[in-house]
């Protein structure tokens, strides 16, 4: 490793620690007491309208006060994927249970359930009172078989009538191996009931703790939401505060993230407005974080003949999935910013789809896209290599020209930079490659903690590589360290102190001193931040460090540095008489200009000490 491949690494490592610094998920503070666990009473949503008696229902729901009582029942709408459970009380979902995931301790996985979440929707009356749904009753239709072309499900309707010809209807449908649910709200002939002011729609939404890790868990939830503008909305992911956000516009769509895992909203048309919030209790290790949607829906849109249509989404955060639900849906999935989300969109995952087709673990996909991304960059690896070896080669000449001008730095700088234009050489040269290789470093960062593909695929001794791995479990906490340690970050962290010292063996004179140390400091360094990352991120890693070895090995037998000295004196008597052209042009007369300067400034007077 010389000087030039040594300042490259530290560009990289500089960037990197940057990049997690910014964008790695803020630990959650130490609590003085132990976390407590809440208990479904003490976390429990808006309870339901106690029954009111006939005057009240009256005085509190108006023209609605038929529809206020009645006995709560529920109906069930299931398909491979999804159980949604609706109530009469509000014809509303109130526990949505994904059918073929567990959380990651084995319990069934709800995105919805009574104490979790709470959806309603508000209507505004002519004389200017608000009901809500939750407050009236609906008569079932039950679930019904539906077909929509070829395909296949269940549908039920509720219906809460006011007078003859004055009703609420609220229709669902799933559809057979779907994760989203067809959702119509239809006002009949209540124009002079209802206000034509827009609907409001709430949704609360406290997210369970489904995840090894409660911080990444916690840090992975927010809300994102999109306008019609076609722009991204969402809340800090990580923010342990208090958050708001309204939306400057109407929106398509509202997603709120659960790590893995999305429940949305998605309008028909468009919601007129939206305010989003997100709230932490750091203590509370079962509801980790509190989201709240609020968007309207035009009113005249509830009041037409077609009535408002919505969709619900509830399922995985997988990209191909989320792709095909609306419009920019897939945002959901947060594969970076930048370059790095396109980095991860048309390479990363293209690459990794293509290969869980044919292999079913994903410990060997990880091991054959390290493989893959290799030989992408082998032919800048291979520049870069060539380079270093030029300036090896190149390094006595270099050193006779710093002994033949001592302490002139100027002219030694001059002299180099004339050897390095008449051989042909650059000492950047094996540093840009290098630095091209970055998008892909740190789009990858984002990738693999937001994979749903690798949530509960076992490999080795790791139970789940969407999480760390812990075959090592301390009886203490250690700072920036925590409870546990992570053997593949152990192994990643080994690995590359091992290519750092042979590195610095091939050229011991490459790197002196503190360079040295910060050498074998930045491995110790990552291992502390790569602890708690996904255990397929730094088994990502430690297969790259393997075989960045043999490639070395490999790339090394290609390149002959006698051969490489001789050509480098034929281009230096080659190039002896030619003038440098372009940049080198310019960096040769600035570097002559300096000099003028320098020998002008010593031929001036010195002031005389007083």
């Amino acid at each position: 490793m010389d000087k030039n491949q040594a300042t490259g690494l530290m560009l990289i490592s500089a960037l990197l620690l940057a990049y997690l610094f910014f964008f790695k998920p803020k630990p959650a503070e130490e609590q003085a007491a132990k976390p407590t666990t809440t208990t479904a009473a003490q976390a429990a949503t808006p309870a339901a309208p106690a029954p009111l008696d006939s005057a009240a229902r009256a005085r509190t729901l108006g023209a609605f006060a038929a529809a206020g009582q009645g006995t709560a029942e529920t109906v069930e709408l299931r398909n491979d994927k999804l159980t949604v459970t609706l109530s009469t009380q509000g014809g509303r979902p109130e526990v949505v249970m994904l059918n073929k995931e567990k959380t990651f301790f084995g319990q069934p996985f709800y995105l919805l359930d009574k104490q979790s979440g709470n959806i309603d929707v508000q209507l505004p009356l002519q004389d200017g009172r608000k009901v809500k749904l939750s407050s009236l009753f609906f008569r079932s239709s039950g679930a019904q078989p539906v077909a929509e072309g070829e395909k296949k499900g269940q549908r039920v309707t509720f219906t809460a009538e006011l007078a003859p010809g004055q009703q609420v209807l609220q229709t669902y449908t799933l559809l057979d191996n779907s994760y989203q649910i067809d959702y119509n709200l239809k006002l009949a002939g209540l124009s002079g009931v209802v206000s034509a002011e827009p609907l409001t729609l709430t949704w609360l939404d406290r997210v369970r703790h489904t995840e090894q890790s409660l911080k990444q868990n916690r840090n992975h939830s927010t809300i994102n939401y999109y306008l019609a503008e076609d722009d991204l909305g969402s809340i800090a992911e990580a923010s342990e505060k208090p958050e708001e956000q309204t939306a400057p516009g109407p929106v398509k769509w509202v997603g709120h993230k659960h790590d893995f895992f999305t429940a949305g909203l998605i309008a028909g048309k468009e919601f007129p407005t939206g305010k989003f919030n997100s709230n932490v209790s750091l203590p509370d290790s079962t509801f980790i974080k509190t989201l709240q949607s609020t968007v309207q829906i035009a009113g005249a849109e509830a009041q037409s003949a077609a009535g408002a249509q919505m969709q619900y989404y509830f399922g995985p955060n997988k990209f191909s999935t989320l792709k095909a639900v609306a419009p920019n849906f897939e945002r959901n999935v947060y594969l970076g910013w930048g370059v790095f989300r396109y980095v991860n969109r048309f390479l990363v995952i293209p690459v990794f789809s293509f290969l869980e087709q044919f292999i079913s673990s994903y410990g060997l996909i990880i091991v054959i896209l390290v493989v893959l991304i290799k030989l992408l960059f082998w032919p800048l690896v291979y520049k870069s290599y060539l380079s270093q070896a030029k300036m090896r080669v190149l390094k006595p000449e270099v050193d006779a020209i710093k002994e033949k001008y001592g302490d002139d730095q100027m002219k030694v700088q001059s002299e180099t930079m004339k050897l390095y234009q008449s051989t042909g050489s650059s000492p950047l040269s094996g540093c840009i490659p290098m630095l091209a290789t970055i998008p892909v470093l740190l789009a990858l960062f984002q990738f693999f903690p937001n994979a749903i593909e690798l949530r509960g695929e076992s490999f080795l001794w790791a139970k789940d590589l969407s999480t760390y791995d812990a075959p090592i479990r301390l009886p203490f906490e250690l700072p920036y360290l925590g409870s546990h340690i992570s053997l593949f970050t152990l192994l990643m962290t080994a690995s590359t102190l091992l290519m750092t010292w042979q590195s610095n063996q091939l050229n011991p004179s490459a790197m002196q001193g503190p360079m040295k140390v910060y050498s074998y400091l930045m491995p110790l360094i990552f291992f502390f931040v790569l602890n708690d990352y996904p255990a397929g991120l730094t088994w990502y890693y430690f297969v790259s460090n393997i075989v960045t070895f043999a490639q070395q090995a490999i790339t090394r037998r290609f390149v002959d540095e006698d051969k490489l000295h001789a050509q480098l004196q034929a281009n230096k008597e080659k190039n002896k008489d030619k003038k440098p052209a372009g940049f080198q042009a310019r960096l040769a007369e600035a570097m002559k200009a300096a000099q003028e300067r320098e020998v002008e400034a010593k031929k001036q007077p010195q002031p005389k000490k007083k």
